[in-house]
């Protein structure tokens, strides 16, 4: 889903400032804070990416499942090659 956002530009005698605002959706979603230092990265004129320097911890915690003894054997007939009619292997190796 994407938001339309207006591209601004305010101009002064010595410079000039362009802004992108987030709205407020987005910007809350992320978990962005005030004062917040963010990265923009030009990927080509049609993507402009920003990077977070130091994303918030992850509420889902990504663990790894604990192995089993019965998880070690079940790649054990993974290597048997197959003999079933169906693979096209199989009609090759037959004529």
């Amino acid at each position: 889903m994407g938001f339309p956002t207006k591209v601004q530009l305010i101009k002064r005698h010595a410079s000039e400032q362009w802004y992108i605002n987030f709205p407020s959706a987005i910007a809350q979603a992320m978990e962005f804070s005030r004062g917040e230092t963010v990265e923009w990265i030009v990927e080509d004129k049609a993507l402009l990416a920003l990077r977070r320097l130091e994303p918030p911890p992850s509420v889902l915690k990504k663990t790894l499942p604990a192995s089993s003894p019965s998880s070690s054997s079940s790649g054990a007939s993974a290597g048997s090659p197959s003999t079933s009619a169906a693979s096209p292997t199989a009609r090759k190796l037959s004529r």
